[in-house]
C-alpha cells in the first residue's frame, strides 16, 4: 500500500486563472475551499507552493474540477 504523500506542489498561476474565469474573488474562493484568504493569496502569488491534500482537494472541487484533474498541481508534481 503506497503512502499518502504530506503536501503536493501546486500551480499558482493556473489557481488564478481558473479563479478569474469563474468570476470569483479571492475571498469567495477561499472561503468556498474553506482556507484563508491570505493562505489562497500567497499560492496564487507563488510565496506558498504547496498544499496538504486535503486543502488541495477542497480547493479543486470548489474550481468545479473532477477528482481526477492534476490541472492545479505543479507539472512536476504527480496526482496524490
Amino acid at each position: 500500500m503506497e503512502a499518502t504523500p504530506n503536501t503536493v506542489t501546486v500551480n499558482g498561476a493556473e489557481i488564478r486563472k481558473l479563479r478569474i474565469q469563474a468570476g470569483l474573488s479571492t475571498t469567495e474562493l477561499a472561503r468556498a475551499a474553506r482556507l484563508s484568504a491570505r493562505y489562497l493569496n500567497h499560492l496564487e502569488n507563488g510565496y506558498r507552493t504547496r498544499m496538504r491534500p486535503h486543502s488541495y482537494s477542497r480547493l479543486r472541487q470548489a474550481l468545479g474540477l473532477p477528482a481526477d484533474s492534476t490541472q492545479l498541481l505543479s507539472p512536476t508534481e504527480d496526482p496524490p
